[in-house]
């Protein structure tokens, strides 16, 4: 009889190659266990180590399979070097590309993070800083998200405008993101825009709204009621921006470009434009805001104002970590601007007769 398959109880699987101590690694490199430990920890003082010496620390640690203890450092030094990071959803677009950002200045410094998304409920943006204070994070990043006073421990905001103690907002400069759009369309001969206004969930729709409007007045734009119209349902996908410029269409007033919320929006609003006979941009102009990774990819590719969403991720964990690790928190600014960028591609060109 045949003897069944299966693994001989007799033979022992490979073991994993054995780990090596610190001081047997830093003997290995003939450097100091304070050198090394420095690289492997990615400690601030690493910052006046040559790179060629960390590159070397860390290259002999992967081969001789070096593995640091990293709960014996938190205990050690009374650190988790754990941060939360909170965000409305994660989907492709605003957030993912804020996270990454995020993600890198985070593992360059040896920190760990956790990623919680709330979906714009009031009970879990209320309940999450409490949650994640509880797994030891030593600050938070909130991305898009209100926060509240009294917080416990550090926090920095990504398009939050509120003024709280011990926060630091990074934000962009709406105003000169208004200018760049409505100037673009204005020198291209458009008098007649339509302007889609963000979700009321969103810590950018206010801010954003009113800077429209203002430069818009100051251009000697005018923008009517008719043809404004506000992004309704929190769904991530083009959807949002597809419905309500098919409401805008069915009003019948007359417009030659269109300036959306987000990418996400215009990607949904161009559709919506082609099924209506309309030609973009031969017809109609559009403008989006972002620049997300695919707005390049669009046919034609989307014209957009480009936020410097990874930069505004790293410097929020630069920010963070600072407050962490300064003795004088309090000296960390309140506010830090960034500046948009308008992004020309193919979605907009000079104004043509509009189209009843």
């Amino acid at each position: 009889m045949p003897k069944p398959k299966g693994k001989d109880p007799t033979q022992t699987a490979p073991s994993a190659a054995p780990s090596i101590s610190l001081k047997e690694l830093a003997a290995h490199l003939g450097l100091s266990s304070a050198t090394v430990s420095l690289v492997i920890n990615r400690s601030p003082g690493a910052k006046s180590i040559p790179p060629a010496t960390q590159e070397r620390v860390r290259a002999a640690a992967q081969e001789l399979n070096y593995r640091p203890n990293l709960m014996a450092r938190s205990l050690r030094q009374k650190r988790s070097f754990t941060v939360g990071v909170v965000v409305p959803e994660v989907s492709e677009g605003y957030a993912a590309l804020v996270l990454s950002g995020i993600e890198d200045h985070l593992l360059q410094e040896g920190y760990f993070y956790f990623v919680v998304s709330h979906r714009h409920r009031g009970d879990l943006i209320e309940e999450y800083p409490t949650l994640l204070q509880q797994r030891a994070v030593e600050g938070i990043i909130a991305v898009d998200t209100a926060l509240s006073g009294g917080n416990a421990i550090p926090m920095v905001g990504i398009s939050g405008h509120a003024q709280i103690p011990g926060v630091t907002n990074v934000v962009l400069d709406h105003n000169l993101a208004a200018h760049l759009a409505l100037e673009h369309l204005r020198k291209a001969g458009h008098a007649r825009i339509a302007l889609i206004k963000g979700q009321d969930f969103s810590s950018d729709t206010e801010i954003r709204w009113r800077a429209m409007l203002g430069v818009a007045k100051e251009l000697g734009i005018h923008v009517p009621e008719a043809l404004t119209i506000q992004l309704d349902g929190d769904s991530p996908s083009p959807e949002v921006g597809y419905m309500v410029t098919r409401r805008l269409l069915e009003r019948g007033e007359p417009f030659t470009a269109l300036l959306a919320f987000n990418d996400i929006s215009a990607i949904g609003a161009i559709q919506a434009l082609r099924e209506s006979g309309r030609r973009v941009p031969a017809d109609v102009s559009v403008i989006g805001f972002d620049d997300i990774q695919s707005a390049a990819y669009q046919n034609p590719g989307l014209t957009t104002v480009r936020q410097p969403l990874r930069q505004m991720g790293v410097i929020a964990a630069e920010t963070l970590l600072a407050r962490i690790n300064s003795a004088r928190p309090g000296e960390c600014p309140a506010e830090i601007v960034v500046k948009p960028e308008l992004i020309v591609r193919g979605t907009t060109a000079s104004a043509s007769p509009v189209i009843q």
